[in-house]
């Protein structure tokens, strides 16, 4: 009997112990390093009226630092495609990949957790890196004020690329 309560406590711990690692908070800077950053995507979508949805993606590409951002603008809802109304690629500059790095700073990754249910305009963001496990990538910034500074930040490179190209 006392086997069996053993075996049983360490299978119980061993759940435990199993739970708590698959459930573990990265954060960037500490548990993951920040040059081993290759992609992050955001992205802002509702289905009120008018649907509303925006994308801001920043990647690594054959050793290049990139930017798209999207906007697609509509009266029906899912927006497609056809309902693009801004887009772009900009290269980054070293200097604009590393200013975007700071905004990822102290922000925590945990598992990707999809629910189809929750809707809402809540931004979905999403960490990728080097020897990603490809589960732990839902990102969250260290605070709602680093978020609102990313997104300006977003802003001030999509208006510096469209004064450039004269638009």
């Amino acid at each position: 009997m006392i086997v069996g309560i053993c075996i049983v406590m360490t299978v119980a711990i061993a759940i435990f112990f199993l739970t708590l690692r698959e459930n573990k908070v990265r954060i960037v800077g500490r548990d993951i390093a920040a040059e081993d950053i290759t992609e992050f995507v955001y992205t802002r979508s509702s289905s009120s009226y008018p649907p509303e949805y925006q994308r801001y993606h920043f990647y690594l590409k054959e050793g290049k630092y990139q930017f798209y951002f999207e906007k697609r603008e509509g009266l029906t809802w899912p927006l497609r495609e056809s309902d693009i109304t801004c887009s772009s690629f900009i290269d980054l500059s070293e200097e604009e990949w590393g200013e975007f790095l700071n905004y990822m700073n102290s922000g925590e990754v945990r598992k990707r957790t999809p629910d189809i249910e929750a809707g809402g305009s809540a931004p979905c963001l999403y960490l990728y890196w080097k020897d990603d496990e490809a589960k732990y990538q839902e990102f969250s910034f260290a605070s709602l004020k680093e978020q609102q500074a990313f997104e300006s930040f977003c802003s001030q490179l999509i208006m510096s690329h469209n004064e450039s190209q004269g638009t």
